[in-house]
């Protein structure tokens, strides 16, 4: 998931990555860490499985890759 602008503003969007069970990547499409300071604050990583940044559209296929090890390997939840 993309949080976007909400990244570094959202504890609703955090809130409710938690209240859920289902596993998430945050994807960014650019570098966050290489932009502005106060880009550098998430405040959903926490609710995340992991996060990837910087590989613009290609970052989602890379999440689903992740996802999906994920779940084959008995971690997930079901």
């Amino acid at each position: 998931m993309n949080p976007a602008a909400y990244t570094h503003t959202s504890v609703a969007l955090r809130d409710a990555l938690q209240a859920v069970t289902v596993p998430c990547v945050e994807v960014h499409l650019t570098n966050t860490a290489a932009r502005e300071e106060f880009r550098h604050v998430s405040l959903t990583a926490g609710a995340c499985l992991g996060q990837i940044m910087g590989f613009g559209a290609m970052g989602y296929h890379l999440a689903l890759i992740g996802l999906v090890q994920y779940l084959k390997s008995g971690r997930g939840p079901g």
